[in-house]
């Protein structure tokens, strides 16, 4: 069981995330400093730092939270499925538990909002790239595993992975332009998307759309 300081240091962690989030978004997250983020939970700014290593940490922590969940759930899954499957299979079933984690921290709109100012923002952009390709590694690592192939000889998981993570970050550009802050929406572009990687790939498009 979690003791009565941990959870203590839980709610200030959360508070922290939520409070920035909500100030990202209403003022921006050039315009914001840290001095407000930690003013408006009531902490000073060192208590900030014990949790963040800067602004654009606490900007990124649901992010992060998300790929590390879902690098998780893929190491997880039992052997025996097709690297593609691998990795649509595992987005398609870590749909709610990811809502689930995220609404004990924030609201959902206000993640989705979020969102679409990391897209607007350079500097988390391209925090998000650094990041991105970390976790691509990760993954091309664990689909080598499972496939019994070096990953450092055999070029297919990293193009696989590489391809897989193009389409997604494709479809959240795509949702992020259409305005609709919902999870259902961006649920819906996701999965369209990644369910035309196969078909795109097997070079057999039919002019179906």
């Amino acid at each position: 069981m979690t003791g009565l300081r941990e959870r203590k240091k839980q709610r200030t962690r959360d508070a922290l995330i939520r409070t920035a989030h909500e100030l990202f978004v209403t003022k921006g997250y050039d315009a914001t400093t840290v001095d407000e983020i930690a003013a408006a939970v009531d902490v000073s700014q060192r208590t900030f730092f014990r949790y963040f290593a800067s602004k654009e940490d606490v900007a990124l922590a649901l992010q992060r939270m998300i790929d590390e969940r879902y690098v998780t759930a893929v190491h997880e899954r039992a052997p025996g499925e097709p690297p593609l499957e691998l990795l649509r299979r595992t987005l398609d079933e870590s749909w709610d538990s990811i809502g689930e984690a995220l609404q004990e921290i924030v609201p959902i709109e206000l993640h989705m909002r979020m969102w679409q100012v990391v897209e607007t923002t350079p500097t988390l952009l391209a925090a998000v790239l650094r990041h991105s390709a970390e976790m691509e590694e990760q993954l091309a690592a664990e689909i080598a595993r499972r496939e019994g192939v070096d990953v450092d000889a055999d070029p297919r998981p990293r193009v696989l992975v590489a391809a897989y993570s193009g389409v997604l970050r494709a479809a959240v550009r795509r949702w992020g332009a259409s305005g609709d802050t919902s999870m259902e929406a961006v649920r819906r572009v996701v999965e369209s998307y990644a369910d035309r990687l196969g078909p795109a790939l097997g070079g057999d498009w039919g002019g179906d759309g």
